[in-house]
């Protein structure tokens, strides 16, 4: 007996039976479950937007929920406006999903003006204590606004010239967050004026671009509220069509070699004199563009200027504004660009005046402009003295009209001595030679104002 005991024993090799082993599988699922079931004690986190206080028609409800434990069971999201409570949202989630964002357009049809509370209740999957530690109800209260600002158009005549500026003055029935004109894909702000009269009174420069044909030409006026509300009106105005010059200019290995080391660090390495020229007068060129439209948006919300602006003394004509350039190398065109300002030609190192009275907002480099002192007048409207030998004035300073505050030179892509003069409206080139005459500053800027 005591044999055939001790050879059983072997035989098994103190092995839990099939069915005892699969009984503590059983078992240990169980209890994993058990635990991320239970073990979740932490409520679902509820984040309402947008961080507004006013929404408008067409604003956008978002309700953010996470649960990173059992997961997400159900959501309730409610619009609740005095005695009225309108359900905007009811969802369940039967895998328990672990975060999820639900953006919900108000329903102007629904709810009035005036203040309403956003109520959320979300629920996870957790079962303890019986499922209360996972519930958890957020508000947020906001302001309704439906009405959109109205437009009162103060200057009813607007004449322009194809690539010259103008002054818009309007009145909105509320402050805008964001107002101005749209010509195209260009926007010039407005900029909000005293003495309403119980109006929010706003100037706007903007520009005829010199790029849009008279009949492509439509400008119009917006105007956005806080409350995401906008409006636009078209005003009455005439534009007169302008024909520009066009240009050739030859490129020489000796110009280039002469110019582009001035640009060691903005372009790459490598190509041939022609590459890293039309690099510099493609790329670059379109970098210092938009820096000009960002300038323009450091401005003083009045007028800094008064009377004519100055011209550079006893200095000759050269390039015009607006003119059309085909670029030549060995004979073919390798390149086409517009001349957006005017070249004057005096003394090598002529005393640079300032056009008028302004701030300066930048004083340095910029690329095909060489170095660049850059006015601000008021209103976005800005002038540009570039290819500079020295400058005299620094980013903040005061300078009168008249004032001294550079030397020309040949920097940047200049073939020569001379001063490369613009004026920028939002940043958008304009022809500067209205602003030297009084009689147009008069009808088109001043008279409107008085």
């Amino acid at each position: 007996m005591n044999k055939d005991t001790s050879l059983t024993k072997k035989k098994s090799g103190g092995k839990l039976p099939l069915g005892g082993l699969l009984a503590i599988i059983i078992l240990l699922a169980l209890c994993a479950g058990a635990f991320m079931i239970f073990r979740d004690t932490t409520p679902p986190v509820v984040s309402i937007g947008p961080d507004t206080d006013q929404l408008g028609k067409g604003s956008v409800v978002s309700v953010k929920v996470d649960d990173p434990g059992s997961g997400l069971k159900s959501l309730e999201i409610y619009a609740v406006q005095g005695d009225k409570r309108v359900p905007l949202a009811a969802k369940t989630y039967p895998g328990g999903i672990l975060q999820v964002q639900e953006d919900i357009p108000l329903d102007s049809g629904t709810m009035r003006e005036g203040q309403f509370t956003i109520e959320v209740t979300a629920r996870d999957a957790s079962l303890y204590p019986f499922g209360q530690a996972g519930t958890s109800k957020a508000e947020k209260t906001y302001s309704l606004d439906l009405t959109p600002p109205r437009i009162y158009v103060e200057s009813p005549v607007n004449n322009l010239n194809q690539g010259g500026a103008g002054l818009m003055i309007y009145a909105l029935s509320e402050e805008a967050a964001k107002t101005g004109i749209q010509v195209g894909e260009r926007f010039f702000p407005a900029y909000l004026q005293t003495g309403g009269q119980g109006k929010f009174l706003y100037y706007c420069m903007f520009a005829h671009p010199w790029d849009v044909p008279v009949k492509d030409f439509q400008p119009f006026i917006t105007a956005s509220d806080a409350a995401g509300n906008s409006a636009k009106r078209s005003f009455n105005y005439h534009t007169n069509p302008r024909a520009f010059r066009h240009d050739k200019i030859n490129l020489s290995d000796s110009f280039m070699e002469q110019t582009i080391p001035e640009f060691q660090g903005l372009i790459p390495n490598q190509g041939s004199l022609i590459d890293q020229y039309l690099y510099i007068n493609n790329t670059i060129r379109k970098e210092n563009r938009a820096k000009l439209v960002e300038f323009s948006r450091q401005t003083s919300p009045t007028m800094l200027w008064s009377g004519p602006f100055v011209r550079l003394p006893n200095a000759a004509n050269r390039a015009r504004f607006a003119d059309a350039r085909d670029y030549l190398y060995k004979g073919k065109k390798v390149d086409f660009q517009t001349h957006l300002g005017l070249d004057l030609a005096s003394v090598k190192h002529a005393p640079v005046p300032a056009g008028n009275s302004g701030r300066v907002v930048y004083a340095d480099f910029l690329g095909i402009y060489g170095n660049v002192v850059v006015l601000d007048h008021g209103l976005g409207l800005q002038s540009l003295y570039a290819h500079l030998s020295s400058v005299a004035v620094h980013p903040g300073d005061m300078v009168e009209k008249g004032q001294i505050i550079a030397h020309t030179g040949a920097t940047g892509l200049a073939g020569g001595d001379h001063l490369h003069y613009g004026i920028t409206v939002g940043g958008i080139p304009t022809q500067p030679i209205e602003w030297w005459d009084g009689t147009w500053i008069k009808h088109n800027i001043t008279s409107k104002i008085q």
